[in-house]
C-alpha cells in the first residue's frame, strides 16, 4: 500500500447522525473523496445491531441483515438500507476507492429468546477465580431472526454456540460474566483481567466447529454480496490468534483475490502488538495504537514533550509495512470508552506526521476532516457537549502534497526537543522535493537537505508566505510558526 501512497478514510464516528443518510452521502461524495486523495474508505458495521436504527454497529444482532428486514424496531440501520449500502460501495469503487468492511466476529447482542442452562459466575475484572458455584441461569442466547425468516441463512444461534454472557435474567447481578456449562474462556487472547476472551454480550465459542463454519459461510456470503476489498477486524485481542488465519484463508480462497486486512488490537504496548502479528503471520496489519498515544501525550504536554521521541517504540518505526497509522478514532474520541483524544492544536502536526512520511498506511478520522458536534454522558455521569474542529483545509493540503511530493528517500531531522522535520527527495516519476518542519513550542527554522541547489520552495499550508531558496549545496533554512507545521514544496 505504501508504494501507491494510499490513504484511508474512517468514514464515521461513534456519534455519526442516525438519520440513515451516511450511505447516500458517501455515494454522493465518492468522486470528491477520490479527487482529494483518499484511496480507500473504512465503512462502519453495516449489519443490524441491537439498537436498530440508532445502533453504531458493534452490538451485533444479525450479520445477514444489512438494512433489509424489519428487526429491532427498524428496517434500515443507522446508516441506511441494504440497497443504499450497495449503491455507496458501487459509487466509491467507480471512483477508484477501495472498500474495507468492519467485521465484528467476537460477540452477538440482543438475543430473541431466553434459554435455561448452567453457568459459573466470574467478576468482570477477574476471569481466573469464579465468584461462586455453578448455578441455573436464564440467558438471551437464542437468536432466531424471525424478521428475516430464513432469508440468506437458516442458521439460528443457541446457548451452545457461546461460551459466556453478561446477563442472567434470574439473578441479574451487575458486573458479572457467566461462563456457560461445558465451556472455557478461549485461549491465545489478551491476558488482561487474567483472560480477556470475554468482552460483552454473547461471546462466540470459536472452539466450536459449528460456530467457525457459520462465520466462514457468512464471510463468503458477505464478499459475494458486497464485493468489498478487505476488512477491519474488531476486537481481535479478545479472539484466539489461531482463528483469523483460518478464516482469512477461507475468504481469499473463496474470493480468489488478495484482501487487505487490518486488525484492531487496542494496546499501547509495542511488544504485545509485535507478538500478536508474529502469531497470526504476515497477512494482517494492525493499527498503531502506541503512535496514537504518543500524539495524545504530545498534545497534552505541549513544549514539555520531547518531539525527538515521537516515533520511539511505535509500529510505524519498527514494522511500517504492516501498520495503519491514525490520529484518533471512534474509540478514542471524547466521551468514549478508550477516550484519549489528541488535542486540537496538535492534530495538524499529527496528520503531517502520518500523511507526509514514508512509514505506515495512514487513516484520517471523519470528524477531523468534516468536524463534529454531539452530546453524551461522561464518566462523571454529567451531560457534555463536544465540538470537534474540522482540519480539512490542512488535511487536503497534506493529501495533495502526499500525492505529488511524498516520494523517494526520506531524510530525518529529529534532532530538537521541540522542532523536528524531514525531507522527501522524490523519485524517477516525481522529481520535486519536499521539506516538512513542525514545532510544538516557538517559531523557528532548521537547515535541511533537499538536494536541489538554488531551488525555490513555497509553504503549501499558507502559514508562511515568503519562499525559501536553497543554497548551492541543496540545503535550505526552512521555517515554521509556533505550535504549527509548514510544508515546503519545490516549485
Amino acid at each position: 500500500m505504501n508504494a501507491h501512497n494510499g490513504v484511508m478514510l474512517q468514514a464515521f464516528h461513534w456519534y455519526s447522525r442516525d438519520d440513515g443518510q451516511l450511505w447516500n452521502e458517501l455515494a454522493k461524495n465518492a468522486k470528491e473523496l477520490a479527487d482529494s486523495g483518499f484511496t480507500s474508505v473504512w465503512l462502519p458495521p453495516a449489519y443490524k445491531g441491537m439498537g436498530g436504527a440508532r445502533e453504531v454497529g458493534y452490538a451485533v444482532y444479525d450479520l445477514y441483515d444489512l438494512g433489509e428486514f424489519d428487526q429491532k424496531g427498524s428496517r434500515r440501520t443507522k446508516y441506511g438500507t441494504r440497497a443504499e449500502y450497495l449503491a455507496a460501495i458501487s459509487a466509491l469503487r467507480a471512483a477508484g476507492i477501495a472498500i474495507y468492511a468492519d467485521a465484528v466476529l467476537n460477540h452477538m447482542v440482543g438475543g430473541d429468546k431466553l434459554e435455561r442452562t448452567t453457568a459459573t459466575p466470574f467478576a468482570q475484572d477477574d476471569r481466573l477465580r469464579p465468584r461462586g458455584a455453578p448455578r441455573q441461569v436464564a440467558v438471551y442466547t437464542h437468536f432466531d431472526f424471525a424478521g428475516r425468516a430464513g432469508a440468506h441463512s437458516k442458521f439460528e444461534w443457541h446457548a451452545h454456540h457461546f461460551d459466556a454472557v453478561d446477563y442472567d435474567d434470574l439473578g441479574r447481578e451487575p458486573n458479572t460474566v457467566y461462563l456457560l456449562e461445558g465451556k472455557r474462556f478461549d485461549d491465545s487472547v489478551s491476558l488482561e483481567n487474567g483472560n480477556f476472551s470475554y468482552l460483552l454480550g454473547c461471546d462466540l465459542d470459536l472452539q466450536s466447529d459449528e460456530v467457525r463454519k457459520a462465520l466462514v459461510e457468512w464471510g463468503k456470503w458477505y464478499l459475494d454480496t458486497t464485493q468489498v476489498d478487505g476488512f477491519r477486524l474488531d476486537a481481535i485481542k479478545h479472539i484466539s490468534t489461531w482463528f483469523f488465519p483460518e478464516w482469512l484463508d477461507a475468504m481469499e480462497q473463496h474470493s480468489k483475490r488478495d484482501l487487505f486486512i487490518v486488525g484492531e488490537y487496542w494496546s499501547g504496548d509495542i511488544d504485545t502488538l509485535h507478538r500478536y502479528l508474529d502469531a497470526v503471520g504476515p497477512r494482517m496489519s494492525v493499527f498503531d495504537v502506541p503512535l496514537h498515544y504518543r500524539f495524545h501525550t504530545a498534545g497534552s504536554r505541549g513544549r514539555h514533550h520531547d518531539m525527538r521521541r515521537i516515533h520511539d517504540r511505535t509500529r510505524a518505526m519498527e514494522s511500517p509495512m504492516s501498520t495503519v497509522t491514525f490520529v484518533d478514532n471512534h474509540d478514542s474520541q471524547p466521551l468514549q470508552a478508550l477516550e484519549s483524544a489528541v488535542a486540537a492544536w496538535f492534530k495538524p502536526l499529527a496528520y503531517a506526521l502520518i500523511l507526509l512520511r514514508e512509514e505506515g498506511y495512514p487513516c484520517v478520522f471523519a470528524p477531523d476532516y468534516y468536524g463534529a458536534r454531539y452530546t453524551d454522558r461522561g464518566r462523571d455521569n454529567s451531560q457534555h457537549t463536544v465540538e470537534l474542529s474540522s482540519h480539512r483545509f490542512l488535511i487536503d493540503k497534506f493529501l495533495d502534497a502526499r500525492r505529488k511530493y511524498a516520494w523517494g528517500p526520506q531524510l530525518d531531522y529529529l534532532d530538537h526537543p521541540n522542532r523536528v522535520g524531514w525531507t522527501r527527495l522524490g523519485d524517477d516519476k516525481h522529481d520535486k522535493a519536499m521539506a516538512v518542519l513542525l514545532s510544538d513550542d516557538l517559531e523557528g527554522t532548521k537547515w535541511m537537505e533537499v538536494r536541489r541547489p538554488n531551488a525555490r520552495f513555497v509553504d503549501v499550508t499558507e502559514h508562511d508566505r515568503h519562499p525559501v531558496v536553497t543554497n548551492e549545496h541543496g540545503w535550505g533554512e526552512f521555517r515554521c510558526g509556533a505550535r504549527s507545521v509548514s510544508v515546503w514544496v519545490e516549485t
